[in-house]
């Protein structure tokens, strides 16, 4: 069921200085919303947006009955999405799309790579893998130190690996040169730059290992109805806000 509700601002957090956390909450219980999942999100104040931004559910935190968004501001959009304060009210539809799949089986070995804001539904799937008994990897890339977000937080729920471009923290490279690939998964799921998320593909399919991706194309309804975020995948063309945002690899044409 999806729901449009009014949340209130908890919090806004300066992550970096292009990215923001922004803890959500409500008088009441939020609704279910699973690990890939996202919100469709209506910017108030900004006379150039008319359409809702799509925001992927970064964390729930169900003890103190918060959503979090991890907000990168790039645009007139989300920069005054940045400029929101303790108390504000922010209007959401959620939660939309589909979520990741988990394991069936506790020894599954699961790798979680996330590049830039992608990194964003990786911390809630993490989350709930290890409340389900399963400790996985975290692969996070940025171009520099700067852009690796919250990496106290993420190391709660798992090991965590980084790249950078740079070389200014973890290993030189992108995540496809990390020498955690040497390893063996059986599980990988990835959000990020789409060519990122297609050297992520290539490598699950050499080595014959089930990989599913949030993809980040345009939304903006959220339900299907506008068609802008179409995909062409072996099945024709699908919405990627109604049929994803999570595909495994092998219904996509890549």
């Amino acid at each position: 069921m999806k729901y449009i509700i009014d949340l209130t601002v908890r919090s806004v957090e300066n992550l970096s200085p292009k990215h923001v956390l922004i803890k959500l909450t409500d008088h009441q219980p939020l609704p279910e919303m699973l690990p890939g999942q996202f919100v469709e999100v209506r910017v108030d104040g900004s006379p150039a947006t008319f359409l809702r931004r799509p925001i992927s559910i970064h964390f729930v935190d169900k003890v103190h009955n918060e959503l979090w968004l991890m907000v990168a501001m790039i645009g007139d959009g989300t920069r005054q999405m940045g400029r929101l304060q303790a108390g504000d009210t922010l209007n959401c539809v959620l939660p939309l799309g589909n979520a990741f799949t988990m394991p069936a089986a506790k020894d599954e070995k699961v790798l979680l790579v996330g590049g830039g804001v992608g990194v964003a539904p990786m911390l809630y799937l993490g989350s709930a893998l290890h409340a389900q008994g399963i400790q996985p990897t975290f692969l996070l890339g940025g171009r520099t130190a700067q852009d690796l977000l919250e990496l106290d937080i993420f190391n709660r729920y798992g090991r965590v690996c980084v790249t950078t471009e740079d070389g200014s923290l973890g290993e030189k490279g992108f995540v496809t040169n990390h020498s955690v690939l040497n390893e063996h998964f059986d599980r990988i799921c990835t959000c990020g730059p789409t060519p990122m998320m297609k050297a992520v593909a290539h490598y699950a399919k050499e080595h014959d290992i089930t990989c599913e991706v949030s993809l980040e194309n345009l939304m903006a309804c959220g339900l299907g109805a506008c068609l802008c975020c179409v995909e062409k995948t072996t099945e024709g063309n699908l919405c990627v806000c109604k049929e994803g945002p999570v595909f495994n690899i092998h219904r996509l044409l890549w």
